[in-house]
């Protein structure tokens, strides 16, 4: 039962990446059904990536989305988004602290290194709106698949 709701979490990781791509937002029905999961399957011990350790799962998901917000706001509205904040939280929740850390590391370094080309070729300029979730995305999956 457990691989069959990853496997629906990761399909749900991808369908995100392409919508927030495509649209720039990450729907709530993505995000949102994961936070009770993720908690329900910390809660209960039944989640292999996070085991007993519920406490620091639960403090990144709760501390990293509100840091990376706050630190937004003088970007002006929209520079982080509240999906990313909930895409953020369900991550936290599901994937464990040090697997969480890795992939917002992950996903912050492969954001600028695309932005730095996309920004030298001239494909798009200092105000182009550029969404964050797929970056998110790959460093969530990127903490789960890749050990450190």
């Amino acid at each position: 039962m457990v691989q069959v709701l990853f496997g629906l979490w990761f399909a749900t990781l991808v369908v995100g990446f392409a919508i927030d791509l495509d649209q720039r937002l990450l729907p709530d029905e993505l995000t949102l059904p994961i936070i009770p999961l993720a908690l329900l399957l910390d809660v209960t011990g039944r989640n292999p990536l996070v085991g007993g350790e519920v406490l620091p799962a639960v403090l990144v998901a709760v501390i990293v989305p509100t840091v990376l917000f706050v630190a937004s706001i003088p970007f002006g509205a929209g520079a982080f988004g509240k999906g990313d904040v909930k895409l953020l939280v369900g991550v936290g929740l599901m994937s464990g602290f040090l697997r969480s850390f890795t992939g917002l590391l992950a996903g912050l370094f492969a954001a600028g290194i695309v932005l730095a080309i996309l920004l030298a070729t001239r494909r798009i300029g200092r105000r182009t709106f550029v969404p964050f979730g797929p970056f998110l995305i790959f460093g969530a999956l990127w903490g789960i698949f890749v050990r450190v």
